[in-house]
């Protein structure tokens, strides 16, 4: 697996992956689908992250899980493939509070994985 790497101000995510991304996201949080993906991602941040890193992070000392899936931003995107198409892409907590991300891999417009990454 290869990463190119792209300034993400070069890239983005078109409004609709992202939209399509967060959806899925919370839709399988808390269900089997999510076990390596969203619920990983928040069981982890609950445990390892204090009240100090929850205010600077989303700016609440003790955050549901909603708002902790609601607090997810794109940090960065990415090709698995040779060919430059970029077709991964990684949500985290805002404010460089944590190196974990959600990554969400597409293909084309359909979403064919979503698991926690370091």
């Amino acid at each position: 697996m290869k990463r190119v790497f792209k300034k993400l101000f070069q890239t983005g995510i078109p409004q609709s992956l992202d939209k399509k991304a967060h959806e899925k996201i919370k839709h399988i949080y808390g269900t089997a689908d999510g076990e390596y993906g969203p619920n990983l991602f928040v069981e982890h941040h609950l445990d390892a992250l204090d009240a100090e890193d929850w205010e600077k992070a989303i700016g609440v000392p003790s955050p549901t899980e909603k708002e902790i899936l609601e607090s997810l931003i794109l940090i960065n995107s990415w090709s698995q493939d040779d060919d430059e198409t970029i077709d991964t892409f990684d949500f985290g907590l805002p404010n460089d509070i944590s190196d974990y991300v959600i990554s969400v891999v597409f293909n084309g417009d359909q979403i064919t994985e979503i698991v926690m990454e370091s």
